[in-house]
């Protein structure tokens, strides 16, 4: 089924929107919470989240990018779950991830660094635009889809050293840029 298709479900408030929404788009939304939480059943509970974010988000919301608009979802609903998780015990893996960005992405720590994170965000997209398709996409997987570096390696075919620099190389260059841009730490 087209994703004009199942939004148009939505839309109709039909039932069969959810099973269609799971047979397309199951896996990718489990995969993002899975990476994230690193729990098989936390992210289940995550994907059947996202359904219901889906359900309650459209209408009015009619997404033109079915695939983002729902992969946004379930990485909000995980880090959700993953501050929650955190305040019991910590999930090193995540936590080393985000450790990795914390060099060159400055934190929210007032309400007007909370106001400035929409412009770090325009910054870093405009910065990965500007960057090759391989960083770019080794990058989001890394730090958006939260993948592995053993996974990233396979996906491109490359070795994982090979990741490990790029992403070094490419958070130097992101730290320096947002300085650039007047984002400072």
């Amino acid at each position: 089924m087209q994703d004009n298709e199942i939004v148009d479900l939505y839309w109709a408030r039909a039932e069969s929107a959810i099973a269609e929404t799971s047979i397309k788009y199951g896996r990718y939304c489990k995969s993002i919470a899975r990476n994230i939480l690193a729990s098989e059943q936390d992210a289940d509970e995550c994907v059947n989240d996202t359904y219901l974010g889906a359900w309650n988000a459209m209408p009015p919301q009619r997404p033109s990018r079915l695939a983002v608009f729902l992969g946004k979802i379930t990485r909000n609903i995980a880090l959700n779950k993953h501050d929650y998780n955190s305040a019991q015990k910590r999930n090193s893996r995540f936590d080393a991830l985000l450790s990795e960005l914390e060099e060159c992405i400055p934190g929210p720590d007032s309400a007007e660094d909370a106001f400035d994170e929409g412009e770090t965000a325009r910054s870093i997209s405009a910065f990965l635009r500007e960057s090759t398709p391989e960083v770019r996409n080794v990058f989001l997987r890394r730090y958006w889809y939260a993948e592995p570096i053993s996974a990233i390696a396979k996906r491109f075919q490359i070795s994982e050293s090979k990741v490990k620099s790029m992403l070094f190389r490419t958070r130097s260059r992101l730290k320096i840029h947002l300085e650039q841009e007047g984002i400072a730490l």
